[in-house]
């Protein structure tokens, strides 16, 4: 390394990688290498049964509550709400589970 005129700061060893690494690879790849990575696309979401919700489980006594489940999905692949259809124990049957707000 030419360090005769080079004053060394704490990150000048990351700046004469980069420039040697410029001429190797070229430039596109020395930018995804160095860049900070962006938000994480994966969100933690919870799901509610829709029949529990709609026929009222606090208020009528047929049902004793309302199924949740807790799951991840991809912003990026899925940027609506998430439906699955899970298994809903107050109602006894696979039901329609929907994203809900926190």
């Amino acid at each position: 390394f030419p360090v005769s005129n080079f004053y060394f700061f704490p990150f000048s060893f990351l700046l004469l990688r980069i420039e040697e690494e410029k001429k190797e690879l070229g430039e596109s790849k020395i930018q995804r290498r160095f860049m900070p990575k962006g938000k994480n696309p994966r969100v933690t979401v919870i799901l509610e049964c829709t029949s529990c919700v709609r026929n009222g489980a606090d208020k009528k006594k047929e049902s004793p509550g309302i199924s949740r489940y807790i799951t991840q999905k991809n912003r990026h692949n899925t940027p609506g709400r998430l439906e699955l259809k899970k298994f809903c124990p107050y109602c006894y049957k696979h039901t329609i589970h929907g994203e809900i707000k926190k």
